[in-house]
């Protein structure tokens, strides 16, 4: 039984028709992503989920019961944003325990949840400090057990490690998912980052022009993306045109388009004789990147460009301007 449902959803902002039809079910306990570029629809949807925004027509339910109408504080829901929204003159044990005064909770009850909700995000002993005193990523956490020390249905987090440094994106990412594990708290993750998103999410719903063009666990969705705009944002396939393929591979096929993955491919220093399972072209390589443990190429096709990823060994690099052969076995072609 889906626990948040969006049924037939539509909103518009004048004449700009943001989500379209949107049908989508989230199911209780869940880690799911909202992802893609800017403009797609994504956080609008997250909004519209928090009441922050209204919906031009369609139903939005929670736990069985019709919220579409309902405001803010009706629905129970946490939302941490880009900005983390602390009160500048509170202390950290102020800011996390506001909600909870809100709600007229005795001091007891709210000491006992502050301090387990600072346990959770790693932050105890920091009670008496303010914002000011903290790193951004300090700041993000106060941020989280404001959220979930009022215990709500849902968790949304709209982009909320956009102004943090990598290495500490990372941790955040790692505890965030600690968090969910031991809370089992539905959450609702909306980025345009799609490495987050694989990493982060047990669905992703990939957004694309108000629509929700392919959902699914990540492997799923990076191994078999279900049209071209799909491969192209997930896993940087090689897309490549069906007359481009007969002319530079000299292999036929049914798909106006295929897609290829970088990591599919192999670089090989001859040419490959034994071609039956296998597609080959000679090529020059134009460039090349490291990405940690992995090398990426760019070869040029006489005028085709294919992308190829390999494990980054130090004693078969290949150079610019040298002359090589590709070789992708038939069966990694993924057919549109």
């Amino acid at each position: 039984m889906s626990y948040i449902k969006f049924e037939n959803i539509n909103k518009y902002y004048n004449n700009q028709h943001v989500l379209k039809d949107l049908d989508l079910t989230i199911d209780k306990g869940s880690f799911v992503t909202l992802l893609g570029p800017s403009g797609c629809g994504k956080s609008t949807l997250l909004r519209c989920l928090a009441g922050l925004e209204s919906i031009s027509t369609g139903k939005i339910f929670l736990d069985d019961e019709d919220i579409t109408l309902k405001n803010p504080r009706q629905r129970n829901i946490g939302m941490i944003f880009q900005q983390y929204s602390l009160f500048p003159t509170m202390t950290v044990y102020q800011n996390i325990s506001f909600g909870l005064k809100m709600k007229k909770e005795r001091k007891e009850v709210i000491d006992n949840l502050v301090k387990e909700a600072l346990m959770f995000v790693q932050l105890e002993g920091s009670e008496k400090k303010f914002p000011s005193q903290l790193s951004g990523g300090e700041q993000q956490r106060v941020a989280l057990a404001r959220c979930i020390v009022t215990k709500p249905k849902v968790l949304l987090l709209d982009e909320p490690f956009s102004a943090i440094d990598a290495k500490l994106r990372k941790s955040l990412q790692t505890r965030i998912k600690q968090i969910h594990r031991e809370l089992n708290m539905t959450c609702v993750f909306v980025t345009h980052d799609q490495e987050e998103a694989m990493i982060m999410s047990d669905v992703i719903h990939l957004m694309h022009n108000g629509v929700i063009e392919q959902s699914g666990n990540p492997a799923q969705v990076y191994s078999n993306p279900k049209n071209p705009y799909v491969a192209s944002f997930i896993g940087s396939y090689n897309i490549i045109d069906k007359k481009d393929l007969y002319r530079f591979f000299g292999y036929d096929v049914s798909s106006e388009k295929i897609a290829i993955r970088p990591e599919m491919i192999a670089i090989e220093k001859e040419k490959v004789i034994d071609v039956s399972e296998f597609i080959c072209a000679k090529g020059v390589i134009v460039d090349n990147i490291l990405q940690g443990n992995i090398i990426r190429y760019y070869v040029d096709i006489n005028g085709l460009k294919v992308k190829v990823d390999l494990l980054f060994n130090n004693s078969e690099l290949f150079g610019n301007n040298q002359e090589i052969y590709l070789k992708i076995n038939k069966n990694n072609i993924i057919l549109f």
